[in-house]
């Protein structure tokens, strides 16, 4: 059997056009997939950036005796020596969820942490639905600017 070169050339150029659509369906996957990803890491900042704000606030309403102080490392929420018996105020230190192991950035006042931040600079998807306490939030142009400070800062 034999296809005339006409016929084949009709294959070539469908060919060509389903290998253009399939990149363009990819690319459009890979668009929403990236977007899916950093939604989910946003949820994980909000919930770990909590999790530190509630830490802080621990450690700082805790203070065995005299003037209330808040930790001064990061490591101080996980093994506070300040009370005969070890206390934890978190399970563990989390990574920043959007910069993938680098330091969280630090809220300080003299030597003592407030709060800390991503430093990521990553434009933020998310602009509504955040819980009250986060609500300032909505003006955040980037993840720098999602601040998890203790409500007990002085």
């Amino acid at each position: 059997m034999h296809i005339s070169s006409r016929a084949s050339g009709f294959t070539f150029i469908g060919i060509l056009i389903i290998i253009a659509l399939s990149g363009i369906a990819l690319s459009s996957v890979g668009i929403v997939w990236h977007q899916t990803i950093q939604r989910e890491n946003e949820r994980e900042l909000l919930f770990i950036g909590d999790q530190y704000r509630a830490a802080i606030s621990s450690y700082y309403e805790s203070t065995p005796s005299g003037v209330k102080q808040h930790p001064k490392k990061l490591e101080d929420l996980l093994l506070d020596n300040r009370f005969p018996v070890v206390k934890r105020h978190i399970r563990r230190l989390y990574d920043d969820p959007m910069t993938n192991n680098q330091p969280w950035g630090l809220i300080k006042q003299q030597d003592y942490i407030l709060g800390v931040y991503s430093l990521s600079k990553q434009q933020a998807i998310k602009k509504t639905g955040f819980p009250t306490i986060y609500e300032s939030f909505k003006e955040a142009t980037t993840y720098d600017e999602w601040k998890f400070v203790a409500a007990n800062n002085q």
